[in-house]
């Protein structure tokens, strides 16, 4: 299925690596790519300054791979004069869509238009892709008890996963410790565990010692 989405833009005082995000603010210049009505398909531009030119990349941070095509006219900058194509973006990643080399002294003013694939086409250009980190779909912490024995099988591989997460020692967070033995009571002091305390969607789990167990509880809530 194909989407499209186009916008008129006028570049001034162009900042530097824009993030932009679904009904965020205009600030300097941005886009705001948005496919169907939904969150799904939605692929997000950012644009890079460097020296006399810009440099576009497309973010995809759905959990499915995208091709993505993004054709750029307008006057005051100059720009491949290749036939725009489809670009496969994979799933949570970052890939270079375009440059364009800015025309000195002018304002560059141009129109784009966003083309989105998700039926993949063995002609999409594959090129190289900076892995991201995206939101889960439950707000994941973990808390890290002074003596915690396990806590590198989970830490390390959410570490090196696609999700974003917070992490929290409790020896440098006494007055959490506090409270979240609270939470445990007198029976469990949590000097004695030797597992991690993962908050997950705002429940308290000590036997989510590995990332497959948390993934499993994280499709579950």
């Amino acid at each position: 299925m194909q989407y499209q989405a186009h916008r008129n833009i006028c570049l001034s005082c162009i900042p530097k690596k824009i993030a932009v995000y679904k009904n965020a603010l205009f600030l300097g210049f941005m886009f705001t790519m948005v496919c169907g009505n939904t969150q799904d398909k939605k692929i997000e531009i950012i644009a890079e300054d460097i020296p006399n030119r810009i440099a576009f990349y497309a973010i995809n941070i759905n959990e499915q791979d995208l091709d993505v095509m993004f054709t750029l006219s307008g006057t005051n900058f100059r720009q491949s004069s290749a036939r725009p194509r489809f670009i496969r973006v994979p799933a949570t990643s970052k890939v270079h869509m375009k440059t364009i080399v800015l025309i000195r002294g002018k304002q560059p003013s141009y129109s784009y238009e966003l083309k989105v694939n998700d039926s993949l086409s063995t002609r999409a250009l594959l090129k190289e892709s900076e892995q991201i980190k995206i939101k889960p779909p439950k707000q994941i912490t973990v808390y890290v008890p002074n003596r915690c024995e396990q806590c590198d099988s989970l830490v390390i591989p959410l570490s090196e996963s696609k999700y974003r997460f917070n992490l929290i020692k409790l020896d440098e967070k006494p007055e959490l410790q506090e409270q979240l033995q609270v939470a445990f009571g007198t029976e469990t002091p949590i000097d004695s565990l030797n597992s991690p305390i993962v908050n997950l969607a705002g429940k308290l789990y000590t036997n989510l010692i590995t990332y497959e167990l948390l993934m499993e509880q994280l499709i579950i809530e």
